[in-house]
């Protein structure tokens, strides 16, 4: 059931399962991100979350009438797999969280999903590197700021956020292409305030305490979110 739920949990990959399913022939990554509206990296991570949990086939064909070009990767759905019932356990977590949060004060529900996005961020970060291998690296200034973004981008991307990091302006930001959260943090934008802790709980345990902000988000309108540091 675990397995399943990290498969399918995500709205769009049970989504992107289906339109794989129903193509007899496979499906590219640019196809997907086509129908989907996604960024292509995006596309990619989910077709290979599924083709990890064995509900994909993956082969790497040259398209019929192609060019010398680099063969694409085709996934199909695996011929033995059976997913009869939708599993929406994480929509249903998710939808509760924002409820829960939408009954407090607003300023309150901000700062304590932050917090909770803080603790959750320090313990991805000591998973990465160990307990005492960030508080060595912390201690003596082993890691930069870049770099440790650079990490808390890698992690957020493991975590379906679609994660790198660029500079703006002389101030170095945290760019996601896909939220997680789906319609609940449309819904409930309060949520936003959780990544936002993730990544500076993250950065307190691999570079020390740092100012961090939401620049852009999803449910502002913006096409990506950004958090700047």
């Amino acid at each position: 059931m675990s397995a399943i739920t990290d498969a399918f949990g995500d709205p769009t990959r049970r989504g992107i399962y289906l339109f794989t399913r129903d193509d007899d022939g496979g499906v590219t990554a640019a196809q997907v991100a086509e129908q989907f509206k996604l960024h292509p990296n995006v596309a990619r991570h989910h077709l290979d979350k599924l083709a990890a949990g064995g509900y994909l086939e993956v082969a790497v064909e040259r398209a019929e009438g192609a060019g010398a070009g680099r063969p694409s990767k085709l996934y199909r759905a695996a011929g033995d797999t059976a997913v009869d019932v939708p599993v929406r356990s994480e929509d249903l977590v998710l939808s509760l969280l924002g409820r829960a949060l939408a009954l407090l004060p607003a300023d309150q529900a901000e700062a304590m999903a932050e917090e909770v996005g803080q603790e959750y961020g320090r313990a991805m970060a000591l998973s990465l590197t160990g307990p005492r291998a960030a508080d060595a690296a912390l201690a003596v200034g082993q890691r930069s700021l870049r770099s440790a973004m650079q990490s808390v981008a890698d992690a957020l991307t493991a975590h379906g956020f679609a994660a790198h990091t660029d500079k703006r302006n002389d101030q170095l930001r945290i760019i996601s292409n896909h939220c997680p959260f789906g319609d609940v943090a449309i819904e409930h934008p309060v949520v936003c305030a959780v990544d936002r802790g993730m990544v500076k709980g993250m950065l307190a345990a691999l570079y020390g305490d740092t100012d961090v902000c939401t620049e852009s988000s999803l449910p502002r309108g913006d096409t990506f979110c950004a958090t700047t540091v």
